[in-house]
């Protein structure tokens, strides 16, 4: 049952977990960086979290060089503020206001685990980009004892495996599931052979913009192509986010782990 496991969770999550991502001096240069850009100590403080993050589990396209990327972005805007507009006991419905989508999923992420669901809940963000490594937000989720699915859509960058012009992102699926030892398995994938952030931090080139599988690569474009159509047919117009969180009813993780007998598992460093 739900609440004897739930007992056995160690939350580990919040606004302020895991920050030993970087020696302080990295740390208080990413700060610096973010405040002469216009973001606020506690805005500057999550985009730091995540870009270190990202460095720190060898997934730099996320990491620091999206922070002089921010820059580049004609309508970057440090004070707006993402919105609940609509809260039911089952969905809830932000707007980003033109804010991040960085910003975005951390004001949702903290809202959940604030208010967890009885059982359930379906979270859309409507302008909501970039969004970044989404393992990040999950993990978050998870080490707070709940499972998370997450996705989220940027510029088609996608086409076709036989040709034609991009038709989808490359719309990651990240998913996270809680552990009673304290190591939530999180499952963070990209349907393109690269991402957008490897050619951002010069470790790709935009023709290897592809779906991954090679002579498979159908079914990763199968997959980019649902995703994007779930999230533009909830979120609307632009860019958006789809999150379903839940409350656990068991603990599989570390059976898993003992079955993987030492074997690297999804999201482990």
């Amino acid at each position: 049952m739900w609440t004897s496991y739930r007992s056995r969770i160690r939350p580990v999550g919040g606004p302020s977990a895991a920050r030993t991502f970087a020696p302080m001096s990295k740390r208080d240069d990413v700060l610096e960086q973010l405040r002469r850009l216009g973001f606020d100590e506690a805005d500057a403080d999550v985009l730091a979290d995540h870009f270190l993050d990202a460095e720190a589990r060898g997934r730099s396209g996320h990491g620091l060089a999206r922070v002089d990327w921010l820059s580049s972005l004609p309508d970057l805007n440090p004070r707006a503020r993402p919105e609940r507009v609509l809260a039911e006991p089952g969905f809830e419905r932000w707007q980003g206001g033109g804010a991040l989508g960085y910003l975005t999923l951390a004001a949702i992420c903290s809202a959940q685990l604030a208010d967890p669901p009885a059982h359930a809940r379906l979270v859309v963000a409507e302008d909501c980009f970039p969004t970044g490594m989404l393992g990040h937000w999950v993990r978050r989720l998870a080490e707070g004892g709940l499972v998370a699915a997450l996705t989220a859509t940027s510029p088609p960058r996608l086409a076709h495996p036989d040709g034609g012009p991009p038709l989808a992102g490359t719309n990651p699926l990240a998913i996270a599931v809680p552990s009673s030892d304290g190591r939530p398995l999180v499952a963070d994938v990209s349907m393109g052979r690269v991402t957008y952030g490897d050619v951002i931090a010069g470790t790709a080139s935009e023709d290897e913009l592809v779906p991954f599988g090679a002579d498979r690569a159908h079914k990763a474009f199968a997959l980019a192509v649902g995703l994007q159509l779930l999230v533009d047919a909830l979120a609307g117009e632009g860019h958006g986010a789809v999150l379903l969180v839940a409350r656990p009813e068991a603990d599989p993780v570390p059976g898993l782990r003992a079955r993987a007998a030492g074997v690297r598992l999804p999201g482990d460093r």
